[in-house]
């Protein structure tokens, strides 16, 4: 019983990949959302009912492309030994370093989507459920960071520690975005920098 759980449950994350592979390569051969789901469904081989038991709308599927980024950063920095041993500002440059790398794979589309982003002060809302697993993840390294009292206790800039963290997180990004050297080595090198 249990491995056919698995093995279903493996079907429905194929499934919903290809349709977000499908959604990213039609975002990027048209520049623009596709006219509605059924056109979209009829052009990829889906049909409306297989869309919608993985995703509302194409802004669903933006999200969860977004959220697959952070979580596939974090999963990757985790699974490495040394990773345990780092210290709060270790982890977070590293996130970035990592995000950065991941990022770089699918360029085109990270640039298409951030092409009509023209305000750092509003989450645009592919990024939001980026931005709650960055949250979650990140307040988790701060208080390990606190715990072991590599962070000082400030009772004012605690609560906005989130918040610097995720603005100084969307100046990365544009930093990177608009990175013109070879293989984006200009962020590699402010990285490395600040070690």
């Amino acid at each position: 019983m249990e491995k056919t759980k698995r093995s279903k449950a493996k079907a429905v994350e194929a499934d919903a990949a290809k349709i977000a592979v499908s959604y990213r390569n039609y975002l990027l051969t048209e520049g623009k959302q596709p006219a509605s789901v059924f056109k979209f469904c009829k052009e990829n081989g889906f049909n409306e009912t297989e869309f919608y038991q993985h995703f509302a709308s194409f802004d669903a599927i933006e999200k969860s492309i977004w959220k697959k980024y952070v979580t596939d950063t974090i999963s990757s920095m985790t699974a490495d030994a040394s990773y345990q041993s780092f210290g709060a500002r270790e982890k977070i440059l590293t996130f970035y370093f990592m995000l950065a790398e991941l990022l770089k794979e699918d360029r085109s589309f990270v640039l298409l989507q951030f092409k009509s982003w023209k305000n750092p002060s509003v989450v645009p809302p592919f990024l939001k459920g980026f931005k709650s697993e960055f949250n979650e993840w990140l307040n988790q390294v701060l208080n390990e960071g606190k715990g072991s009292g590599e962070i000082a206790k400030r009772p004012i800039l605690d609560q906005r520690y989130d918040l610097i963290f995720w603005f100084h997180l969307m100046f990365v990004l544009q930093f990177w975005i608009h990175d013109e050297s070879p293989n984006f080595e200009s962020l590699q090198l402010c990285q490395y920098r600040h070690r």
